[in-house]
């Protein structure tokens, strides 16, 4: 059977308007720089994506929990612009342990963001190499900070399947209040960028999975994504 990495499993799960659930982080909207391989912007504030990545790299096993449990930096470069992620070490280890580990191995560049979703929720989805949103590192991650987890404008948060703890490499950026049930381990707060994915938004979706949900229409590649402490 496919298994397919969903922001959400499907919108039956959620409500098809999304109630408040809280506003962005201060600073999100911040300007930054588009990318260092930047050429001429389009009307998207965009410039025409990289090629994708060839080898998909894939491992055994979760790797061993190395990370303080303190604040890092995630720092996610795109043909659309930069953004900023405050990951939280403290409360989703291996979340951002998995994270650290494969940015440093490079497996999240010049991969594409494959979905984006623009009613019932409204999340941009990136983190498979594939590009076809059943692809992930080989192994899998426990859920974790959901006591309480809610998904307000600027959330970073696991895709997952159905399946408890099927979360792998695949996350989902929040561009806007989106009400989802506890069950996707939210991992960082975006601090600079949200701009980025607003615009990206705004250019809208093919709708390949159902209304409001397919590719975006503006195409979205992860050119490099690094993690630093702090």
């Amino acid at each position: 059977m496919t298994r397919r990495h969903l922001a959400a499993a499907g919108l039956a799960l959620v409500p098809l308007l999304a109630t408040a659930c809280g506003s962005s982080s201060s600073g999100a909207n911040a300007t930054l720089s588009v990318s260092p391989k930047a050429g001429t912007l389009n009307a998207n504030g965009c410039t025409t994506p990289p090629p994708l990545q060839q080898n998909h790299l894939q491992f055994a096993n979760e790797p061993p929990l190395k990370i303080k449990r303190t604040t890092y930096t995630a720092r996610i470069v795109t043909n659309c612009g930069t953004i900023i992620v405050s990951m939280f070490g403290g409360k989703a280890p291996h979340t951002v342990n998995s994270f650290a580990f494969l940015a440093g191995r490079g497996y999240f560049n010049d991969t594409p963001c494959h979905r984006l979703t623009t009613q019932g929720i409204f999340v941009l989805q990136c983190g498979d190499p594939t590009g076809t949103g059943t692809g992930g590192p080989g192994y899998t991650l426990p859920e974790e900070n959901l006591k309480g987890a809610t998904y307000p404008a600027g959330t970073v948060a696991m895709a997952r399947t159905q399946q408890p703890h099927s979360g792998g490499s695949q996350f989902f950026l929040v561009y806007a209040n989106t009400s989802l049930p506890p069950q996707y381990t939210p991992f960082g707060r975006i601090t600079a960028g949200l701009s980025v994915l607003q615009r990206i938004a705004r250019a809208g979706t093919d709708n390949s999975n159902g209304a409001g949900d397919g590719h975006p229409n503006q195409p979205v590649v992860i050119e490099s994504f690094g993690v630093t402490k702090g």
